[in-house]
């Protein structure tokens, strides 16, 4: 008997049968965001689900919001890593304190996908291009008032991509000497009940407002209505999101809200959730981050655009 033959013959057998790089299922995701009350974080959670289910159509997910509280959000990470979650997606409250929690995760095993912020220490990101959108958005109100006129900024909660719009927003200012900045630091909460509140106190100290730039759609809602309330329409409105409440706005032809530099939330996530698979299965990406470029949605492009809620 050729005991040497027969050796190499139950060898190759057993490499046909074993593959080198099996592939690791993807059986767990949990997704845990700022504000699930915000159609953008449905639209991520949409994106992430479909990707999850391309992937394996009885894949577990479990979305919980937030609430832009960062404990609750220690709280929802430590959750996932005891029910033994493969990919944790983080909407991080807070891109820098979140990272004990990213590190608890990662030590556990498991991979952690950023999504429309930063969170130190994820394995992948994936976010608009906020400092653009931010330029885009500021651009359009220092080109219809000439580059001068009095506005304001109304900030919201210090996540990095409000931070980067923020940022990308005064730079386009700064080219401007004729523009007054009246107030930047008032957080609305990224809310259309937040926007109204602080829109009102800004109108009560500013009678006089050329244009107002807020961080997100709801924000902008929010703060027309506040100016609806005071009769006040001597000014303008832009935002960042493209949400299905501006694209109506827009259309509308009455609306103080003039332009939002757009994203596209269930694309963002759906990368992220794609990166992480990558990762998980031995194959990272050559770059983590991934930035994604807006589009400036005004009244004469609405038509064109491709909302969140499109088919997919």
């Amino acid at each position: 008997m050729n005991l040497k033959g027969t050796t190499l013959g139950v060898l190759a057998a057993a490499a046909i049968a074993v593959p080198a790089s099996a592939q690791e299922p993807l059986e767990a995701v949990g997704i845990s965001v700022g504000l699930l009350g915000n159609p953008f974080f449905v639209a991520t959670v949409n994106g992430i689900e479909a990707k999850a289910k391309e992937i394996n159509p009885d894949v577990q997910i479990t979305s919980v919001s937030a609430d832009y509280e960062l404990n609750k959000q220690f709280t929802q990470i430590d959750n996932f890593i005891a029910a033994g979650t493969q990919v944790v997606m983080i909407n991080a409250v807070d891109p820098n304190a979140i990272a004990p929690a990213v590190q608890r995760a990662k030590a556990a095993g498991a991979i952690v996908a950023a999504f429309d912020v930063a969170a130190a220490g994820a394995d992948v990101t994936v976010m608009t291009n906020n400092i653009k959108a931010g330029q885009e958005a500021c651009q359009y109100i220092a080109d219809k008032l000439g580059g001068e006129g009095d506005v304001i900024i109304i900030n919201g909660p210090q996540v990095s991509s409000v931070v980067d719009r923020v940022t990308g927003c005064k730079e386009v200012f700064a080219q401007h000497p004729g523009i007054n900045i009246l107030s930047d630091n008032q957080d609305a909460k990224g809310s259309r009940e937040g926007g109204l509140a602080v829109m009102q106190g800004l109108l009560t100290r500013y009678p006089e407002i050329d244009a107002v730039f807020a961080i997100n759609d709801p924000t902008a809602i929010g703060a027309e209505l506040a100016a609806r309330q005071f009769g006040r329409s001597d000014f303008f409105i832009t935002s960042v999101d493209g949400a299905p409440d501006i694209e109506q706005a827009l259309k509308s032809g009455n609306s103080m809200i003039e332009a939002s530099a757009s994203q596209d939330p269930y694309v963002m996530a759906g990368r992220a959730l794609d990166l992480a698979y990558q990762v998980l299965q031995g194959n990272p990406p050559a770059e983590t981050t991934e930035l994604l470029d807006p589009v400036l949605i005004t009244a004469d492009n609405v038509n064109d655009y491709q909302g969140w809620q499109a088919p997919r």
